[in-house]
């Protein structure tokens, strides 16, 4: 497995990084043009959204232009009516009847904590910036690395950042983008290597490896704000990311899809959705593949084994949640291998490859 959710046909990623003084935080935008499905699941003590009552299988919206990640908590928020107005004057949306541009985008949207980590508490993304990345998106943006909505990620004491991962399950693609932000580690304290192996070709970490992960992971970070005694917070993050297929699932199903991906979540990081991370996860389903039963006569071992399933719509449904746990899961992986640290910042967050170099001898970064 390896890939992004670009692999899903009609799925487009855009970016939008702050650094200027002060700033460390971004937008990440996955759109679907064409519509698609939506679900989602939260299972975080501590969320950040918006909209999410609308992908409810009992309400309304049956499709959806665009989801919205961004830093910034709940001001962060406000990063997904810069996405709404671009939809709008795109004519992506609830469609009224009166006109191209007269429509109602629907704009999902989740965050994380990264407020202060640039040095300025208020420099959160705005409705530009969620334009801005909006306005970026295409189908072969960047999926990986310390951009758009994970500039200001942390991952257990190490820099966070943007992770992707696909798998096709017969003609069907599966894919997930993650941004990592947890509180908990994805990094197993008694090897030095990812929880979940992903494809990248790492070596085993070194002891002075291993000790200098663990030192990263228990450093102390400077609070954003001077905190009375006995108050002082716990870690304040999150996981958020997409699990897109090119499947034609109902709202429900696409509802499972994105509960099972926390099941990848909580095999990448450990540990996962406690109080004070805000986990949630989206699922959009294109629909340019059907998910139906093959006939009786194509029934034979060779295709059992394309499919992964019987061949039953339920069947073939539990192989696409499979794959998609198993893709939101090395995409967290691969939001950590790729993830590099702040050269305005050199006293900040150091990442994984910095502390152990030696893991990624035969592994090059994605750029």
């Amino acid at each position: 497995m390896s890939g992004a959710i670009t692999d899903v046909a009609g799925i487009e990623v855009g970016h939008h990084t702050c650094t200027g003084p002060g700033s460390r935080t971004g937008v990440t935008v996955v759109l679907a043009k064409a519509g698609a499905v939506a679900g989602v699941d939260v299972r975080g003590g501590g969320p950040g959204t918006r909209e999410i009552d609308a992908l409810s299988p009992t309400t309304l919206v049956e499709r959806i232009h665009a989801i919205c990640l961004s830093g910034g908590s709940a001001f962060g928020l406000g990063a997904a009516h810069g996405v709404m107005e671009w939809c709008r004057e795109h004519g992506l949306g609830v469609d009224l009847g009166r006109g191209p541009t007269e429509v109602v985008p629907v704009v999902p949207a989740a965050v994380i904590f990264d407020l202060g980590r640039g040095g300025e508490f208020t420099a959160w993304p705005t409705p530009a910036d969620g334009r801005a990345a909006a306005e970026s998106a295409g189908p072969f943006v960047e999926c990986h690395g310390t951009r758009g909505a994970g500039t200001g990620a942390l991952s257990g004491g190490l820099q966070g950042g943007v992770g992707s991962a696909s798998q096709q399950v017969g003609d069907i693609w599966v894919g997930a983008l993650v941004v990592l932000n947890s509180s908990g580690s994805a990094i197993d304290p008694g090897s030095g290597l990812p929880w979940v192996p992903g494809t990248a070709d790492l070596h085993p970490a070194t002891a002075a490896e291993i000790a200098a992960l663990e030192e990263a992971r228990l450093a102390p970070r400077t609070p954003v704000t001077p905190n009375k005694p006995g108050n002082e917070p716990g870690p304040l993050n999150t996981v958020i990311g997409v699990i897109a297929t090119s499947a034609d699932l109902t709202v429900a199903e696409a509802t499972k899809l994105a509960s099972v991906g926390h099941d990848g979540l909580a095999r990448a990081v450990r540990p996962a959705h406690s109080m004070f991370d805000g986990d949630t996860i989206f699922a959009l389903a294109t629909g340019e593949h059907r998910l139906m039963p093959l006939p009786d006569p194509l029934n034979t071992d060779a295709d059992r084994d394309r499919y992964g399933a019987t061949h039953s719509r339920p069947g073939l449904l539990n192989a696409l949640l499979e794959a998609g746990a198993n893709c939101f899961a090395e995409a967290c992986t691969d939001a950590l291998v790729s993830a590099v640290q702040h050269h305005s910042d050199p006293a900040g967050p150091p990442s994984y490859r910095h502390c152990a170099p030696g893991v990624f001898a035969a592994h090059e970064p994605h750029r």
